[in-house]
């Protein structure tokens, strides 16, 4: 395929990769924010719970925590690599590429952290729609996310 046959896919897939990533930062900050609001109540004279966590959710399982802030992590480095990826397609030469794939990669690795716990969680069982949504776009973006990597590197070929 010539150098600029794999832009149109390139851009879909950044299109994509986009709103699934807007979507996990919603449920994640859905997610956060019901925890603040719901979670242990400390006040004067009460004591910590035995069993307390910093990263206690009221719904989900032992795993909810952390698939939420590494998710949102994931999410954050995503819509930063989607920016780059948009100079990139702009320019599609070997120039532009190094900052495009390597905020693709970061953002590819913290996508499978956050995957890792996801994956975690549909094993403890005990969750609620919105994070067996959040779940599934983590790994569809697992995917998805390395298929663009892929695909922008079929810019090294031409100047």
């Amino acid at each position: 395929m010539a150098a600029g046959g794999l832009k149109p896919v390139a851009s879909l897939l950044l299109v994509l990769n986009f709103c699934m990533y807007v979507i996990v930062l919603g449920i994640g900050g859905w997610s956060i924010n019901r925890a603040i609001d719901h979670g242990f109540i400390i006040g004067p004279g009460f004591d910590l719970p035995a069993h307390f966590s910093p990263i206690y959710f009221p719904m989900g399982n032992a795993a909810t925590g952390f698939l939420v802030i590494f998710a949102l992590i994931a999410g954050v480095v995503g819509i930063a690599s989607v920016i780059y990826g948009l100079n990139h397609i702009r320019f599609w030469n070997v120039d532009s590429l190094p900052a495009a794939a390597s905020a693709a990669t970061i953002a590819w690795s913290l996508t499978l952290l956050a995957m890792g716990f996801a994956w975690k969680e549909i094993e403890l069982e005990s969750r609620n729609a919105r994070l067996k949504t959040m779940e599934a776009f983590l790994i569809i973006l697992s995917v998805t996310q390395l298929l663009y990597i892929a695909s922008i590197h079929s810019a090294s070929s031409s100047r």
